[in-house]
């Protein structure tokens, strides 16, 4: 994801930088006709990628209901329900996860968002 957010922020400067460029070598009229071609195709893609974000599909998320119990001994880990990074995200719930019984282990029921 991080660099394809370069590649635009690398691509509009090059856009910005050529355009520009094109005015400052072209005559008044011809940069007067450029500049108002290039804000109207602007505003026509920005109006779309503004509707193209706003209908994008949402993310379903995580649900763990009526989970099974968990037992763990010495250095174990047992997870009843979700066990996510703490940067995640995603929607998750819980709901009737399993009792935990631990000897020593760890044991987590419900959720568990953890460092990575």
């Amino acid at each position: 994801m991080r660099s394809s957010r370069r590649m635009v922020l690398l691509v509009t400067g090059a856009l910005v930088a050529v355009l520009a460029l094109s005015f400052v070598v072209l005559r008044a009229d011809t940069a007067d006709l450029v500049a108002t071609a290039v804000s109207a195709v602007a505003a026509v893609a920005g109006v779309g990628v503004a509707l193209w974000a706003a209908l994008a599909p949402t993310r379903p998320g995580l649900r763990a209901e009526k989970t099974g119990r968990v037992t763990t001994t010495r250095h174990g880990y047992g997870v009843s329900g979700i066990d996510a990074p703490a940067d995640d995200d995603t929607p998750m719930s819980a709901s009737a996860t399993g009792d935990v019984e631990t000897d020593g282990g760890v044991g987590i029921s419900g959720i568990h968002r953890r460092p990575r």
